[in-house]
């Protein structure tokens, strides 16, 4: 699954539009960037946690002509499952229906009426003025 599949199938199971899911995605995986750059966990109770590590430096082997090559040490990003990812991925346990309340769409088009309603009756009233204006 890609970055787009995962948006399309969030979006379907949460009722949210696309473009909101990719801005929550992206602001989830710039807050765990961050975090792991500045040297924090990130732990998701059942998931797993996001934390960084320490990988010491080292001689390797140039594959090519077999010469030693120095490799510098690093910090590396890791992640470490949890048991309930464990025991979904294993087959041990069953992933849990998701239960979002889908958001309520009769709220938004009855502002847009009611604030529709003024403006034409204003529109209306200087139409009126107007004519009467030209008579005199």
């Amino acid at each position: 699954m890609n970055r787009a599949e995962l948006v399309d199938s969030i979006s379907s199971a949460t009722g949210q539009p696309k473009s909101e899911v990719t801005r929550t995605l992206t602001a989830l995986l710039h807050t765990v960037t961050g975090a792991l750059s500045k040297g924090d966990r990130v732990t998701l109770v059942g998931f797993g946690t996001f934390e960084r590590r320490m990988r010491k430096a080292r001689t390797g082997r140039n594959p090519r002509t077999l010469a030693p090559l120095k490799i510098a040490a690093a910090k590396v990003p890791a992640f470490r499952a949890g048991k309930e990812l464990k025991d979904i991925v294993n087959g041990r346990s069953k992933q849990q229906p998701l239960n979002v309340a889908k958001p309520k769409a009769a709220a938004k088009p009855a502002a847009k009426k009611a604030a529709a309603k003024p403006v034409a009756k204003k529109a209306v009233a200087k139409k009126a003025g107007k004519k009467t204006s030209k008579k005199r």
